[in-house]
């Protein structure tokens, strides 16, 4: 089969590789599309941070933001499972661990990530081996498009969740890449009054689209009282920032990550009686935003600015868009296209 091979910073190449056999416990999927983000940029330029720990080595199959259809079947595994449409989760536990015992598989010591950890391969080819464990149905209302926006939408559901906003309160978002867009339309459906904070007129003038009226460079920032505010960039200015802007008694959540380690003074922390949340993964988030993409309370699709094949994956991870690509921050990768 075809699939996209990392093999050194900067190299890479559609190459064809064995297809998948389903093990004991397992399916294959064929892959209808996977999302690119910021993580598959860092293993394409050499600076993700796994491959510095020893945690991850070249060659590499990236991509954990899929969805497909189950065609193949190991030992074990319910028949009902075959012809299903499907994403799943990218962290893999052990599931015999403390951790994977109470739910938090997704902070197992010893777990895979797809396309990221463990050399366990990525969906950036046609065919992709998964345990049936991680796997999650899609409804008929989910398309191939909301599928594979289900794992970034996990993430972004989760970040909400750990600002525990009330109707009415303000959220202030910092970053308006894909995660600060998806965390912005996940907290305005819940109510809140949402503030986006980027960088780029790109970035803005999109979000500025999508109904956000709030939306802000640091220099023009308005001094409000924010009940929330969500770190969901890559700076490393930006944690001790949110910590200064939110409001005493109220939460920052930290879900971006920056390629350098940021500060925060714990001293403001703990005088402003603020609780910081940590989100790594979206799997305890996997099913509710399934759920709100499948009753149309959250459409992200529009995020969506251009699908390419896996012969342009290499362009994509350099940083060029497609010709034609609309405003949106995202790029797919269809693995049926030429």
């Amino acid at each position: 089969m075809k699939a996209f091979v990392i093999t050194a910073p900067g190299e890479a190449s559609v190459q064809d590789v064995a297809p998948p056999i389903a093990g004991p416990g397992q399916v294959v999927v064929d892959v209808a599309r996977v999302g690119v983000c910021g993580t598959d940029v860092e293993f394409f330029t050499g600076e993700m941070q796994y491959l510095h720990d020893g945690k991850a080595r070249y060659p590499i199959r990236i991509g954990h933001e899929w969805t497909g259809t189950v065609t193949a079947l190991g030992a074990g595994v319910d028949r009902r499972w075959l012809g299903r449409r499907v994403t799943g989760d990218t962290m893999l536990g052990c599931g015999v661990c403390r951790r994977c015992l109470r739910g938090l598989q997704h902070v197992c010591e010893f777990r895979f990530e797809v396309g990221i950890l463990g050399g366990f391969p990525g969906a950036l080819a046609e065919q992709l081996a998964v345990p049936v464990t991680s796997l999650f149905e899609l409804p008929d209302t989910v398309d191939d498009v909301l599928g594979a926006l289900v794992e970034p939408g996990g993430n972004a559901l989760r970040a909400v969740r750990g600002a525990a906003l009330e109707p009415g309160d303000r959220a202030l978002v910092l970053g308006a890449g894909t995660i600060g867009l998806l965390i912005a339309l996940f907290a305005r459906q819940q109510g809140a009054e949402v503030h986006l904070m980027g960088r780029s007129a790109r970035s803005l003038d999109y979000a500025r689209s999508l109904g956000f009226d709030g939306v802000w460079t640091d220099a023009d920032l308005p001094d409000l009282p924010f009940d929330a505010v969500i770190d969901a960039s890559n700076a490393a200015t930006l944690p001790a920032r949110a910590l200064d802007l939110v409001e005493p008694g109220k939460r920052v959540v930290y879900v971006g990550l920056a390629g350098s380690p940021s500060l925060v003074d714990t001293r403001t922390l703990a005088l402003k009686d603020v609780t910081a949340v940590g989100i790594l993964s979206a799997s305890p988030g996997l099913r509710g935003a399934i759920d709100l993409y499948a009753s149309g309370a959250v459409d992200p699709r529009p995020l969506v600015a251009a699908t390419v094949g896996l012969s342009g994956t290499r362009e994509i991870l350099a940083g060029n868009r497609p010709a034609g690509a609309g405003l949106g921050p995202k790029l797919h990768v269809d693995p049926r296209l030429a």
